[in-house]
């Protein structure tokens, strides 16, 4: 397990989510990915063995943002 100071070394960064569902949630990544999905578990009735269903939601890097926190803003017209 790495420590914080480990993982900054490595390229981790703090980001966080602003709008919708996930408003508010803090995570740690790498890379500056521009999209992240986030995906929230259904209770489906009727549904056929094994199959699961999960409500998806986008979040776009905002790009003017260029230190810690970053910032990923909902997208809530992307499907």
């Amino acid at each position: 397990m790495l420590l914080m100071d480990e993982m900054d070394a490595a390229g981790w960064e703090t980001a966080v989510l602003s709008g919708g569902p996930a408003d508010g949630v803090r995570l740690r990544l790498s890379g500056r990915p521009s999209v992240l999905q986030v995906n929230h578990p259904c209770q489906a009735e009727n549904a056929p063995d094994g199959m699961q269903i999960a409500a998806l939601h986008i979040y776009r890097r905002d790009l003017k943002v260029k230190s810690e926190p970053l910032r990923y803003g909902f997208d809530g017209v992307s499907p």
